[in-house]
């Protein structure tokens, strides 16, 4: 084993502060008030200005070279690898806070992880705040690829997967409706059940909806009454898009679904009971977004109405 000396030479400004002490707010709702900002702490650019010296080090190196962390996990069992899509549209101020949401919760629980983002062409420069997260955070947990214009959400996922090297898929919003503090729940879950699917609810347990006003309610509750009677899906929540699943599932679905928009996830649900894949699900908190525009608009219902329509009679 090795034995070393290492010196910490701390700032003359001040103390050292931990990335907790750096980052204890979160977005409005449940996650509290936060400014649009960039989280610029990370290992290698600390803010502190912190660094080590190992000058006056003395080792003394046994039989057994150090192995570095890279071989040990090349040569250890294979563990669990979650790969994040999140599908991106005009969504600059709100990227820089999940990304960092997701990086705090799935390092607090120790999950391999990846987040790779698919930019649709958005005028509002989120695929520049994306290339500055890929910077801070490492180009082996933010992966950015990129499309030229908006080509649909199904097909976003099919681009995502095709760089994807996690065994497992979480799909979710990039508008912070989606907390991933529900993440570690649906690994747990899924593990528990062995589910090929594992779907956040709004609708069952202590799920609920939170910020939307009357309207949206209404649609969104006849939304999911509608498929419940004409589909009879064996889950609760059809409409929503937090979603666990295994790779090989989702790229089974994708190949069998045909719908676009917000149809697509709900003809995911109906397809899966179809090929008789498992289901488990997560009661979940959803809230509106912290900025920008919904993307549900009168067209969008309509296209729903028409696509539960078309999977009422071919399923």
């Amino acid at each position: 084993m090795y034995k070393s000396r290492i010196f910490l030479i701390e700032p003359r400004n001040g103390p050292r502060r931990t990335s907790d002490q750096s980052h204890r707010s979160s977005p409005a709702s449940e996650f509290g008030t936060v400014q649009p900002v960039l989280f610029r702490a990370s290992l290698r650019n600390s803010a502190s200005g912190i660094w080590l010296s190992s000058a006056m080090a003395s080792l003394e190196v046994s039989r057994s070279p150090r192995r570095s962390r890279r071989e040990l996990e090349v040569r250890s069992p294979r563990q669990n690898k979650y790969s994040v899509l999140l599908p991106t549209y005009n969504e600059r101020e709100n990227l820089p806070l999940i990304v960092w949401l997701l990086v705090k919760s799935f390092s607090e629980s120790g999950i391999n992880y990846e987040i790779i983002i698919i930019d649709d062409g958005s005028p509002d420069g989120t695929r520049d705040v994306a290339e500055q997260l890929e910077k801070i955070y490492g180009s082996d947990r933010i992966l950015l690829r990129p499309r030229e214009k908006k080509l649909g959400l199904g097909t976003a996922y099919i681009h995502g997967m095709k760089h994807a090297t996690g065994n497992y898929i979480i799909i979710m919003d990039a508008d912070l409706s989606h907390h991933p503090k529900f993440i570690p729940e649906f690994i747990r879950k899924q593990k528990e059940g062995n589910f090929d699917i594992v779907s956040g609810t709004r609708y069952k347990g202590n799920g609920g909806v939170y910020g939307w006003d009357l309207k949206r309610k209404i649609i969104s509750r006849g939304a999911n009454f509608l498929t419940q009677i004409l589909l009879r899906p064996g889950a609760s929540d059809l409409t929503g898009s937090f979603r666990l699943y295994r790779k090989e599932v989702l790229e089974k679905l994708i190949e069998k679904c045909v719908s676009k928009g917000y149809v697509f996830q709900m003809e995911m649900i109906v397809r899966a009971r179809q090929l008789n894949y498992t289901i488990g699900e997560v009661p979940i908190s959803f809230v509106d977004r912290v900025y920008g525009e919904s993307k549900l608009g009168g067209n969008e219902i309509v296209s729903f109405l028409k696509g539960l329509l078309t999977l009422f009679a071919t399923t």
